[in-house]
């Protein structure tokens, strides 16, 4: 049976420098604004986070704690080089208002700064929930929309209508204006699969905050897919299946690890836990217990954008590409997770509070799963000289989120293992993106009779802000080499490997290659282990297919970032989205393409990796009506990092098991001296 699940809150009343925003806090930077004349009827908070404390580029800063957000702390109260907690807010005005982007310090009580925003130049701010309910209600009152409804047949209380981000293309009418465009799928109750039934040929471009329709671009009507596609209807489902016996996962004794406030430690492992609207679950100052020394790994672990690019070149949906982090925000559709659902075992939950589109707190209640798991086979050896059977088991811990962005539900999984392993693995799911399919097409499958899925990426791109064993880090490709036949190597049996530093930003955009097991070190020259090498991580690409879309096209401009599997920059405090701050509408040439023309020296220095990865999904039948997970990541592992094996110490198996023996029995797999299985 398993344990009630404890949820837990970080304190409302004094703030650590990586502590999760309270409501107090929410409530106060309201107030702050307000007071300062930024907040009116029309205020919308289109993103509101914490902002990381500066860093002094040596270490990382020492949480402190602040005064309490209700009554803010004079300048005289801040310790000397004391990392405040600052906020920023974009706000935008539905009523046409001049959008900007603020700083507030919780810590002093001031709006530290205001940047009026020129959104023909920046690009629009994120996409708000009254945007996705505009575009539905302005289509219905719109004659041309309701015309073609009419030649369908359709009638407009049983349409819904996808808002879409429009992306940027030949519509120069478009800058500086709101603009979605709609897809129009059928409803025909309340607890349909609208999904099942798109209206093709239609596509509608509307202006939000002007609340008017640019273009109704009207290609003809297509027979609608009449296939249900609801997947938990019994006629669909069938007699659910009575074969599953009951898995319990247990521990007894409780949890292993130790949460206080967001502050976690687990075996070697400590890091805090953040959370934010835009990239949602983020880990803050990963370090590992190694002996006397706690040593530090990553400043900062993020997934920083994402993107799904489609690659249906008709003229309904050729523009279709949404940037789910930088245009959605990720983080604010976070799901509240249930017990033996999304997470089964002996599950710890946080609860991250962010402001809603007023500006006011709002609890995600359970947002972040954590619990331990078990991860099979660590070392296992039987030694024919010695006798000795070693067996230890693995496990580790998993600090994940689940978010739905239209049609498509994403969870973002963060494992540490026992070895100093870190991974990372985003989960796929939810319900494909439908077109109808008239009988051929070289850019969508068929899903099920005259019903089709376009053929599109899912492309991340993880943020790591690096301090393996300090902040003096490089960065070193390393690939095999296959060595010639030759005197040296009479039989030809001979292979190496190949290591070149990438030292500056300019050469800093890589590709990985797996015909050439292509990897990348970040070692710490000042750092050397014990037989003289420099301590380092080794980080492993999936090295699955980057951006396919045309180097000229739209996207490639927008998400240059995902044409590379890697990108190093020098670390700076406003260069935080692989894409841009203002990614919305945004033609292109932010992020890293512009962070890199600063062409900064690599070598030795405080380093960010950018990891671009991704899903290259041409939907399958057994995706239809419900897709089944789909997985992508990468790992980091330490390389030279420990001078030894550093899970020595894990202890056998408490758990008795079958050694073998004519009688079946039962046997321990290490005794308390760490012994031999008999």
């Amino acid at each position: 049976m398993s344990a009630t699940p404890e949820t837990v809150q970080a304190s409302a009343t004094m703030r650590s420098a990586y502590a999760l925003l309270g409501s107090a806090e929410v409530a106060a930077a309201r107030r702050i604004l307000a007071d300062a004349g930024y907040v009116g009827d029309g205020t919308r908070f289109a993103y509101f986070g914490l902002l990381d404390p500066p860093r002094d580029g040596e270490t990382s800063p020492a949480p402190w704690q602040a005064a309490t957000p209700d009554s803010p702390a004079p300048d005289s109260a801040v310790p000397d080089g004391a990392a405040t907690r600052r906020v920023r807010a974009l706000l935008h005005d539905v009523d046409g208002g001049v959008p900007a982007d603020v700083v507030v310090s919780l810590t002093r009580g001031t709006v530290e700064s205001v940047v009026e925003l020129d959104t023909s130049v920046t690009g629009e701010l994120p996409v708000l929930d009254e945007d996705f309910e505009a575009v539905e209600q302005i289509l219905a009152g719109n004659d041309e929309w309701l015309a073609a409804l009419a030649t369908r047949n359709l009638d407009v209380e049983k349409v819904r209508v996808a808002p879409l981000s429009a992306g940027v293309f030949e519509y120069p009418q478009e800058k500086g204006r709101r603009i979605l465009r709609g897809l129009a799928f059928v409803q025909d109750f309340d607890e349909d699969s609208a999904w099942a039934h798109p209206v093709d040929g239609l596509v509608a471009y509307v202006d939000t905050v002007n609340r008017t329709v640019d273009q109704v671009l009207d290609f003809g009507p297509v027979p609608i897919p009449e296939e249900s596609g609801n997947y938990t209807d019994p006629e669909m489902t069938g007699e659910l299946r009575t074969t599953q016996k009951p898995i319990s996962i247990t521990q007894p004794e409780g949890v292993s690890f130790t949460l206080e406030d967001n502050h976690m430690e687990w075996e070697k492992w400590n890091f805090d836990i953040g959370f934010d609207a835009r990239e949602g679950v983020v880990l803050h100052n990963i370090a590992f217990r190694d002996g006397e020394r706690n040593r530090q790994i990553i400043n900062r672990a993020s997934i920083a954008e994402m993107v799904v690019p489609y690659g249906d070149p008709s003229p309904v949906r050729s523009w279709q590409n949404y940037f789910d982090t930088g245009e959605y925000l990720v983080g604010r559709f976070a799901n509240s997770l249930e017990l033996g659902c999304d997470c089964l075992g002996e599950i710890t939950y946080l609860s991250p509070v962010l402001a809603d589109e007023r500006g006011n707190p709002q609890e995600l209640k359970n947002a972040i799963c954590i619990h331990e798991e078990d991860a099979g086979i660590l070392a296992k050896h039987s030694d024919l000289w010695s006798g000795v059977s070693y067996t230890r088991r693995n496990r580790r811990l998993v600090v994940s989120f689940f978010t739905t962005v239209g049609n498509y539900d994403y969870g973002f999984y963060w494992y540490l293992y026992l070895d100093g392993t870190i991974e990372f693995e985003a989960k796929a799911t939810g319900v494909v993106f439908t077109s109808a399919y008239p009988g051929t097409g070289d850019y969508r499958s068929q899903m099920a009779p005259g019903l089709g899925a376009p053929y599109h990426q899912h492309l991340f791109c993880a943020r790591l802000d690096m301090a393996v064993d300090g902040p003096a880090n490089r960065v070193e490709e390393e690939e095999v080499v296959r060595e010639p036949t030759s005197e040296s190597n009479p039989r030809g049996n001979a292979f190496s490997r190949r290591r070149t530093a990438v030292v500056r930003e300019s050469d800093a955009a890589r590709t990985a290659d797996q015909s050439k097991g292509r990897v990348w070190r970040i070692t710490n020259p000042q750092s050397p282990n014990r037989l003289g090498e420099p301590a380092a991580y080794t980080l492993y690409p999936s090295g699955l297919p980057t951006l396919l879309a045309d180097d000229d096209s739209s996207i490639a401009a927008r998400a240059t970032f995902a044409t590379r599997d890697l990108w190093v920059t020098r670390y700076a405090e406003d260069e935080r989205y692989p894409a841009g701050d203002f990614v919305n509408q945004h033609s292109g040439g932010a992020g890293l393409p512009q962070y890199v023309q600063a062409d900064r020296d690599l070598d030795g220095q405080h380093i960010v990796l950018w990891h671009s990865f991704g899903l290259t999904h041409f939907p399958r039948t057994e995706d239809w009506p419900m897709m089944p997970v789909d997985t992508v990541g990468f790992k980091l592992k330490p390389s030279g990092f420990f001078d030894r094996n550093p899970t020595l110490d894990v202890p056998p198996p408490a758990t008795a098991c079958h050694c073998g023996g004519d009688d079946g029995g039962s046997c321990h797999c290490g005794d308390d001296d760490g012994g031999s299985c008999h």
